[in-house]
């Protein structure tokens, strides 16, 4: 039977093994992909397809901001160990993916993956290449993107966490502000801007749980929605950005810290992307 070029690529992907190698090993096997994993690994290939019950919680996160600094990205580029994400060469491919993300400002993280990583072969082939080469469940596995009159980013522990975060203002004596705010996110890991940002589900769910506890208190029940309501309002507090305590000054609020760097000075939207 003939075999399909997608098919061949399908199988490569599954596995990572070579192109070659999987065709004759579909032919071997009548089309069959189960079968033809089979063939595979009786002639000895190291195939992805083994490694897909484990878990690729190391890796290298990069984030980068556009020389206008009015676009930023941030991509995580997954491993199964530390040894590889510390690999210089794995560092600088998550770099140049970061680099066409941040050229190309695709629409997701399909649309990225489908880009060309050198002319020759998409981001998705490398990755696939990479996981034949290394021997470890690598994967393209996060991109984000903002757009601003001025974004800021932030990589935390040595690739290990990224942050871009967009603000309603530019100018340069407000970048240190966005910094600061970066951090923040990356030590403080908020849900979302402002209250407004959160998810309905998640509120009905907190005054839900809220109610619950009240009850198991014993508290009558015509005030368990005051008492949901003001347990709602400590969730915000402590998991939406402009509503937490400043790290660096606890006698503020993010919102109040940025207000001292400019009066109007916001945060329209972030993005944090960590390893594990």
């Amino acid at each position: 039977m003939e075999i399909s070029a997608s098919d061949v690529k399908k199988l490569r992907e599954m596995t990572g093994a070579g192109m070659m190698d999987c065709k004759a090993a579909l032919n071997e096997a009548g089309g069959d992909f189960e079968k033809a994993i089979e063939v595979l690994r009786k002639r000895g290939q190291k195939l992805s397809v083994k490694r897909a019950d484990r878990e690729a919680k190391e890796g290298v996160v990069i984030a980068q901001v556009s020389a206008d600094k009015k676009k930023g990205v941030v991509v995580r580029l997954s491993s199964e160990t530390d040894f590889v994400a510390k690999n210089e060469d794995f560092i600088n491919v998550a770099k140049h993916i970061a680099q066409i993300a941040l050229d190309k400002f695709p629409a997701d993280l399909a649309a990225l993956g489908a880009l060309s990583y050198d002319g020759k072969i998409s981001i998705n082939d490398k990755v696939t290449d990479m996981i034949a080469a290394i021997g470890e469940k690598i994967g393209l596995e996060a991109y984000e993107k903002v757009e601003a009159p001025q974004v800021v980013s932030y990589i935390h522990m040595g690739n290990r966490a990224g942050v871009i975060v967009a603000l309603n203002k530019a100018g340069d004596h407000l970048h240190e502000a966005g910094k600061d705010v970066a951090m923040q996110i990356a030590a403080m890991k908020p849900i979302a801007v402002n209250a407004e940002g959160v998810d309905k589900s998640v509120i009905e769910k907190e005054i839900e749980i809220g109610k619950e506890v009240a009850r198991a208190e014993g508290k009558p029940e015509e005030m368990l929605e005051k008492i949901a309501m003001g347990k709602l309002n400590k969730f915000y507090k402590d998991n939406t950005l402009l509503q937490q305590e400043f790290v660096k000054d606890s006698k503020l609020t993010v919102d109040q810290y940025l207000k001292k760097a400019d009066k109007d000075l916001t945060v329209t939207a972030f993005k944090h992307v960590a390893n594990g």
